[in-house]
């Protein structure tokens, strides 16, 4: 053991007490310290004998392990050794003291003034006394001890003992002559506060605390006392103190040390301390230590001695300790109430009374205190900070000519550390932007930095040199980038966690459990709590709050320039309501109104406006308050208007209320009317400079006499109110004596700081605020009353939405700070800086969604690449393309339209390299033929480049050079005038500096477009489809760069997911389409050839069944090949799809589709050679693939089918017709053999399947049965019509492939779908109606309806047509008959129209068809088809009746000229006029027309009753009684339309004339007559013989009785007896030739009736005899043309009459 460790003795006191006791008895001088050296020998003696007591090392023993009494002795000597001021004494006491603390022997006490006799007070005591020596080394060692006792967790220092201790430190800093010890005292009092308030924080003794930094403490002052290593010297000193640590193994802290400590709050976490009341010691020593600092900063130098440079000092060093409180703060400054208030009633006043002073160092420290409350109090002390952010930051920021270039930079630089905050930026645009009662900071902040950035308006007075301007520029710039980065750090975090962790909708019950964005964000965690009146809010409640501050802001602003308009706007939009009262308290209450608008406003004679002045005065107390106070407390609010009657007005009603309210206090309100306005009078006398005589007391008390009902009011009290008005001016309580600028004014009082301001700023510097001690106390009561409502609420918004608003706020000066700065400054780091902003804005409006913001911020940046007028380009320029290009990386999801401006960048940038490089422009190939662009290649192929050969004046550069607006399509076009050789050098070393950027960039671009989400890449598409077609549509110069792009691009994408890849291709889609139909033919072809190339890389794919995405990417060029014009498109088209369809045929599934459909196109062409070349591929792909055109989709069976059909209507080559109708039949064969693989799943289209809606069938089509007919009906229909083609071979091939396809296949059909060829396919042929019933109905139209056979009245059918046709329809019918029973109707119809067709071969062809369908189904036709076929018949000959007929009374109307008429009355009668001769050539012809159609339909009738003959004859076995009585009503009703033409005299003589005339020959009336009967007879008699039942069911011989008398009496009236009835006659004229011709003709149908009635029954006969036998004598007397008819008379008489008569 050495001998330092034997002296003290065993205890571990001794071994510190011990060497430091032998020391000082050794540097002391004895004779004059005898008693310290005999005190320190008893000492060691004593601890010789003393050890540590281990039973109790946690007694309450000033020393450890010894008892009290013994540490008052053992401590004794250290006192006296302090005490003797003796260095070399000193030095070793103040070691031991230290140590004492530092290793924690001296522990367990609670140290305060109270208890100044305790022996740890008194060494302290003694320690701060030696701190007044003038030795650099002894203040050291004091602020040793001092530091190191404050550390010591053993002990307490508190209460007034801990502030002496800080003083004496202060008292080392302020007096000390080293520079290093002031630095040393600065570091040690920050180390204090750092442990001090730690311990506060966690209320506790036991705490980590951090080790203040000297270098950041000497921020703001002090740096000039640096000697040389000072800094480094001061933290190793600091550093020792607080790393001092030597305790005895096994030490705890006094139970009860803590326990005095910590009051009832020891042991509980700093959470349960801080829902206690917080009053424990520990707390309450340090609110006393904060409120000492802070008061001690609001001291100020003397009137006597205003330059007290201590006082100065130490003021700055309290801030600056203030300033290591606030930096260190924890929780309990917002959670304990009473910490916060210290910080609103202490600090906040400092800082307002130090804000007037111009020291820079004090500024700078407030700023730096601002900015601790601002990241950590912000949510306790919004109303403070929303008055000292204008007071401190926006006053200096919005002083742009004059201000003080330290001030500003440093408000730029709190500003900078603001805008790094992202939370901090956007709490406040949340809490006082969106605020109606707060200022806009944020808005004012950035206009401010806007104002800064653009500098002092041009011709202004600044005391600014242009170092400095430029300075505050660059930093501005600086603050906006750093804002919009923070902001869209913000967004970035707030759109992570909501991805993490969807949104949740907060309310007031879970707010105390969502505090999680506080850990994320950049400010402290503890800053925002419930208990600090913070909410959260979604952004729809703060939008809603910000559009009420801007309405409320308008209205105040209406208000200011014409009150009235302002209260009726705020009424209109509801801000106010529309009552006196309420309006009232909006004018009372309401901040940034002018005071002088109020007092107009209430002065108006209106009646609403004198309503609120009353309700305005009737909302004040006036209660037991003085007349002077009272007048002064009314017009704090407003100024009075400046005329007497405005005046007036306003004092009555004052008066009225003060009376109201204080009724004692006069007689009447007359008088208090005139001592109110008497007043008024009297401040305006006393304190207006421009008044020379002022109103003395006197002459006030003279002014006032009488006005008490005619008393005097007491002259004291006159006396009284003239003193209180002339001391203390009446004014308003915003009023400032100091004149300010306008601007000031209303910007001050919008955000209600007049009186703030005005105490501030007009103080002299360093100046005392006595003065305005009262105004003071008013402020602090403000702030104290606005902390203390319950109605200001901090808002937290989570919601990324809120940035949206802070954008419209802040994009435009952002924007025109960026675009001003990039123009006008070739800095560097200035435009890399306006840049970076710009991408960041950019980042932000296109994640928000803003795209008029986001398109504004990325047209300034592709409007300054200058890449428009490359000749004025610089480095800045160059760095504009690069930034553009980093934002199409890094925000091309969400550029959408704005992919425009930088693609239009990409394309410019291009053609510029290209010009460098000498590569010849694109237009030298598309502006040219083949032959010239083959030329220009080969001239091309040594093109100088411009880098390496300097200028060459050609056409491209000379536009380039010439530059022009960034909006032109293509530069320099209109701008005319050479360009000189400097411009081309200029443009040459521009040049160069696009090197910079190599075509790596500019290509990554296109292959990152892979990497875009689905929405962006189509946006990214259209964009780049718009730019490219602005370039190939430039007139002079077009270009093909983004064409090629649009290939890489569709290319880098095909595998997307398929619903992405069709939005994508629908773009490309109809971009290659209106290319394609360029009038440019080069661009057309260019782009053709792109399209080719991407259909063929897309084909390379295959494609799964069932889709359709290769038809879609195909679908240009069957759109293109349909559109264009161009011949050449149109081959080049076809060869395209020639080329990828042969080569890519196992490839192609849904393509197919659009390749028919370029097929078909180019079939319909009229170009031959474009129809012949698409027709040997179609046979080709028909003839050896075919398999492939149905392999997965069975609805391109019906493309090809379209597309042959379309060839067979080819006019150029009928082999390509012939052809194409033999592969439909090819077609047929393999659809019949099931050659189609997806009949299954395949669904027709509407134009494919038609739809029968007015059927016999059940309401279904065939389609909807089997879906593998609907493939037959395109087929079937597109032979149907080609049966109408006008070409013989064409028309009869399609006929009978058509019907050969039906016969060979129907047994494949079903009924219904047989129902559905016949209505679609087969009767459209013959012009077969959807319904019959229309068939006849209009006048003298003999066919169904005008179809095939009939169009435009007219048949393109020849007979051998005719004959065929008919020929088929009824083998078909007849093969097919029990499928296409329900069709007979309409066959038989369609044979019907055969027979009635003028023509002799379709007439005849329908006579045999008809009849050989009845053999044919003789033994299969039931009644009912016996039926539909005769009424077919009977149709057929009645509905022509009723136009016949009335075709007929035409005739009534027409005079014919008598053809007997003498020669010359003909001349005469031609003389008259030409008009009467012209009448009757016009009636001849009308004649001869109903001539020739009475013809016509005699032929018909005769035809048809000749057919109804052969049917009965040949089946008159199968007919029933129905049947027959239709038979009957066909004879009968052609019989007597027979018998009734022939019995019109007057129509017969038109006739005959007209036929004379005419020269023609007579219509066959007679004929027709004959033979109509003639049948009907036969008919009649071959029914009586041959149907014995059915003469009795119908009555037959009565009916054959009748037609014989109708026969017999024409044949008499033709004879002469018709008319012969009573009258005898005695002679008779022979008969003329007419006549007999007539006669003649008329004998064989009387021959016919003899034999008939020769041969009936004698029964029979004798029942009708009554009725023949006069007919029978007649017939002897007349004359007859053949002795056959008296003959056969004979033989009736003989036969018939005779036995009748015998009998």
């Amino acid at each position: 053991m050495s001998a330092s460790q034997t002296l003290g003795g065993a205890s571990r006191c001794g071994w510190v007490l011990g060497p430091s006791l032998d020391k000082i008895i050794k540097n002391v001088a004895w004779r004059k310290h005898s008693q310290l050296v005999s005190t320190c020998k008893s000492v060691l003696d004593k601890l010789d004998s003393l050890a540590d007591d281990p039973s109790d090392p946690t007694s309450c023993s000033p020393l450890y392990g010894l008892s009290s009494s013994d540490a008052d002795f053992l401590l004794q000597p250290l006192i006296m050794a302090l005490e003797s001021g003796y260095p070399k004494v000193l030095e070793p006491a103040l070691d031991c003291a230290f140590r004492l603390f530092s290793f924690g022997l001296i522990r367990g006490c609670e140290i305060n003034d109270n208890n100044n006799s305790s022996i740890i007070f008194r060494l302290i005591d003694s320690v701060c006394k030696c701190a007044s020596l003038d030795d650099e080394a002894i203040e050291l060692a004091v602020l040793k001890v001092l530091l190191s006792a404050v550390r010591s967790p053993c002990i307490y220092i508190r209460g007034d003992c801990l502030v002496y201790v800080v003083r004496s430190c202060y008292n080392v800093y302020l007096g000390g002559h080293s520079g290093t010890n002031q630095i040393c005292a600065k570091a040690v009092l920050a180390q204090m506060m750092i442990i001090v308030f730690t311990r506060v924080e966690e209320n506790s003794m036991l705490v980590d605390f951090k080790t203040v930094s000297v270098f950041e403490l000497l921020e703001f002052a002090d740096r000039n006392l640096n000697e040389g290593s000072s800094i480094q010297f001061a933290q190793n000193f600091i550093s020792e103190i607080v790393e001092a640590k030597d305790n005895p193994p096994n030490v705890k802290l006094s139970l009860d040390l803590q326990e005095k400590a910590g009051g009832e709050e020891y042991g509980k976490s700093a959470e349960e301390a801080a829902e206690l009341d917080g009053y424990s010691k520990i707390r309450e020593d340090g609110f006393m230590l904060y409120k000492n600092l802070c008061k001690l900063s609001m001291k100020f130098s003397s009137q006597e001695n205003p330059d007290d440079q201590i006082l100065l000092r130490g003021k700055i060093l309290s801030l600056e300790l203030l300033n290591v409180i606030t930096g260190n703060a924890g929780p309990i400054w917002c959670t304990n109430e009473r910490f916060l208030n210290a910080v609103k009633q202490y600090l906040c006043m400092s800082l307002l009374k130090n804000s007037a002073l111009s020291v820079m160092t004090v500024f700078q420290l407030l700023c730096s205190i601002f900015w601790n409350l601002l990241s950590k109090f912000r949510s306790g002390l919004k109303s403070e900070i929303g008055v000292f952010f204008p007071m401190l930051i926006l006053r200096v920021l919005e002083n742009v000519l004059q201000p003080s270039f330290l001030q500003k930079m440093t408000v730029l630089s709190l500003l900078d550390k603001i805008s790094q905050d992202s939370q901090v930026i956007v709490d406040a645009f949340v809490n006082y932007d969106c605020d109606v009662d707060a200022p806009n900071i944020f808005e004012r902040t950035v206009n401010g930095l806007l104002k800064t950035a653009l500098g002092p308006p041009p011709g202004s007075v600044t005391s600014l040199s242009p170092g400095q301007d430029m300075t505050f520029r660059h930093e501005s710039v600086k603050c906006l980038v750093r804002i919009i980065k923070s902001m869209g750090s913000w967004m970035d975090q707030q759109l992570k966690v909501g991805e993490l962790n969807p949104p949740k909708s907060f309310d007031s019950e879970n707010l105390t459990e969502n505090h999680t964005y506080l850990e994320d964000a950049n400010s402290a965690d503890y800053e925002l709590h419930p208990e600090a009146n913070s909410e959260f809010s979604n952004a729809a409640t703060l939008e809603q709050r910000r559009a009420y501050k801007i309405e409320i802001q308008k209205g105040v602003a209406l208000f200011n320039r014409k009150p009235s308009k302002g209260i009726e706007f705020l009424i209109s939009t509801k801000k106010i309501g529309s009552s006196p009262e309420e309006v009232a308290s909006f004018l009372k209450s309401a901040s940034g109104l002018n005071e002088s608008m109020i007092g107009d406003y209430f002065g108006e004679r209106e009646e609403f406006s004198i309503k609120v002045m009353h309700a305005y005065v009737d909302s004040f107390n006036f209660e037991n308050m003085g007349f002077g106070d009272a007048i002064r407390f009314f017009l704090r609010g407003f100024r009075l208007p400046g005329e007497a009657q405005k005046i007036d007005r306003i004092m009555e009603k004052f008066a009225e209320r003060y009376c109201k309210c204080n009724p004692n206090s006069f007689t009447s309100a007359d008088t208090a009317y005139v001592l109110a306005y008497s007043v008024i009078m009297l401040n305006t006398d006393a304190h207006n400079s421009m008044v020379k005589d002022k109103m003395t007391k006197a002459d006030f008390i003279r002014n006032n006499r009488g006005i008490d009902d005619g008393k005097d009011l007491p002259e004291d009290y006159l006396g009284a109110l003239y003193d209180q008005i002339v001391k203390n001016e009446i004014k308003m309580k915003a009023e400032s004596s100091v004149p300010q600028s306008k601007q000031g004014n209303s910007l001050n009082r919008l955000l209600g700081l007049d009186g703030i301001l005005n105490l501030v700023w007009k103080q002299t510097e360093e100046k005392p605020l006595s003065a305005n001690r009262n105004l003071l106390k008013h402020i602090q009561e403000q702030f104290k009353a606005k902390s203390s409502k319950s109605e200001i609420v901090y808002y937290a918004v989570l919601d990324p939405t809120i940035l949206r608003f802070m954008v419209e706020v802040c994009w435009g000066p952002m924007l025109a700070a960026f675009s001003v700065t990039l123009d006008q400054s070739d800095d560097k780091e200035a435009t890399s800086q306006c840049l970076q902003g710009i991408r960041h804005a950019v980042h932000v409006t296109s994640m928000m969604g803003m795209q008029t913001q986001r398109d504004a911020f990325v047209t300034t940046v592709a409007k300054f690449t200058y890449l428009h007028c490359a000749a004025d380009m610089k480095q800045k320029n160059v760095d504009a393309v690069k930034a553009i290009i980093s934002i199409a990386i890094e925000d091309g999801n969400n550029l959408q339209e704005a992919w425009e401006h930088i693609l239009t960048c990409l394309s410019r940038f291009e053609h510029l390299q290209l010009l460098g490089e000498g590569a010849p422009s694109d237009a030298s190939f598309l502006n040219t033929s083949n032959s010239e662009s083959e030329e220009r290649t080969k001239n091309n192929v040594n093109y100088p480049s411009l880098k390496k050969k300097g200028t060459l004046q050609n056409p491209a550069v000379m536009a380039v050079v010439r530059g022009g607006s960034y909006d032109s399509t293509s530069a320099g076009v209109k701008s005319p005038g050479l360009v000189s050789s400097e411009q081309i050098n200029n443009f040459i070393s521009n040049l160069y500096l696009l090197d910079q950027i190599g075509n790596f960039e500019l290509n990554h671009i296109f292959a990152h477009s892979q990497r875009l989400n689905s929405e962006a890449i189509v946006a990214f598409v259209k964009a780049l489809c718009k730019v490219s077609m602005s370039e190939l549509q430039s007139p002079t110069d077009p270009r093909v760069f983004s064409l090629t792009k649009i290939v890489e691009v569709a290319h880098y994408n095909m595998n997307r997911i398929r619903l992405v890849w069709s939005r994508i291709w629908s773009v490309l889609s109809d971009f290659f389409v209106a290319v394609g139909l360029s009038e440019n033919l080069s661009v057309a072809i260019f782009v053709m050839d792109s399209l080719r190339q991407l259909a063929s890389k897309f084909l390379e794919r295959e494609e799964l069944a069932n889709y359709n995405f290769q038809n879609e990417f195909l679908r240009p060029f069957a759109v293109v090949m349909q559109k264009s014009c161009s011949t050449e498109i149109k081959e080049l088209i076809v060869r395209c799809i020639s080329q990828m369809v042969l080569s890519r045929v196992n490839n192609i599934k849904s393509g197919w589709k659009s390749v028919f459909m370029v097929f078909t196109a180019a079939a319909a062409d009229e170009r031959k050679s474009i129809v012949l070349l698409a027709f040997e591929t179609m046979e080709k792909i028909v003839r050896e693939y075919f398999p492939y055109i149905t392999e997965t989709e069975a609805l391109t069976f019906t493309d090809c089918v379209k597309c042959l059909i379309t060839f067979t209507n080819s006019r150029f080559n009928s082999d390509v017709s012939l052809n194409a109708i033999a592969f439909l039949r090819f077609c047929a064969v393999k659809l019949a053999d099931g050659g189609l693989a997806s009949n299954d799943k395949s669904k027709g289209d509407d134009s494919c399947v038609p739809i029968v809606k007015d059927s016999a069938l059940d309401g279904e089509t065939c389609v909807e049965k089997d879906d593998n007919m609907s493939f037959w009906v395109p087929l079937l229909s597109g032979l149907s019509k080609l049966t109408s083609d006008p070409r013989a071979a064409i028309r009869k091939s399609a006929l009978e492939v058509l019907f050969n396809i039906l016969k060979d296949h129907g047994h494949l059909f079903t009924q219904s779908f047989w129902a559905n060829i016949f209505k679609c396919e087969i009767f459209p042929i013959f012009g077969f109606p959807l319904d019959s019933k229309e068939a006849y109905k209009e006048e003298g139209c003999f066919s169904p309806v005008s179809g095939p056979l009939h169009p435009d009245g007219g048949s393109i059918w020849d007979s051998e047509s005719s004959v065929v046709a008919a020929e088929c329809l009824i083998d078909l019918f007849v093969q097919f008959f029990d499928l296409v029973r329900a069709q007979l109707h309409q066959v038989v119809s369609i044979l019907v129209g055969f027979i009635r067709s003028q023509g002799q071969g379709p007439s005849s062809a329908g006579v045999a068809a008809l009849m050989r369908l009845a053999a044919d189904l003789r033994g299969k036709l039931s009644e009912d088809d016996w039926r539909d076929i005769f009424l077919c018949l009977r149709e057929a000959a009645g509905s022509s009746l009723p136009g016949f007929v009335k075709l007929l009374k035409t005739m009534d109307t027409i005079e014919i000229p008598d053809v007997t008429r003498p020669n010359d009355e003909i001349e005469s009668s031609s003389g008259r006029g030409v008009i009467k001769d012209g009448s009757e050539d016009d009636n001849l012809q009308t004649g001869a027309y109903i001539i020739s159609r009475m013809k016509v339909h005699i032929a018909l009738q005769l035809l048809i009753i000749q057919v109804v003959s052969d049917l009965y004859k040949m089946h008159w076995k199968l007919l029933s009684v129905n049947i027959v009585s239709i038979l009957v009503e066909i004879y009968s009703s052609i019989s007597s339309h027979s018998h009734e033409l022939n019995s019109q005299t007057t129509l017969l003589v038109k006739l005959d004339k007209i036929c004379t005339i005419l020269e023609i020959s007579d219509p066959p009336l007679v004929h027709f007559e004959n033979e109509a009967y003639n049948n009907y007879l036969n008919f009649l008699h071959d029914l009586l013989m041959n149907s014995p039942s059915l003469p009795e069911e119908k009555n037959v011989e009565a009916e054959l009785v009748s037609v014989c008398k109708i026969v017999l009496q024409r044949y008499l009236e033709c004879s002469g007896f018709g008319y012969i009835k009573k009258a005898e006659v005695h002679c008779f004229l022979p008969l003329g030739s007419a006549k007999k011709e007539e006669l003649a003709a008329r004998t064989p149908l009387v021959l016919t009736v003899m034999r008939i009635l020769a041969s009936l029954e004698t029964d029979c006969f004798t029942k009708y005899v009554s009725q023949l036998f006069p007919l029978l004598t007649d017939l002897v007397r007349s004359e007859h043309c053949s002795l056959e008819v008296q003959r056969l008379l004979s033989s009736v008489f003989r036969s018939c009459i005779g036995p009748i008569v015998m009998k």
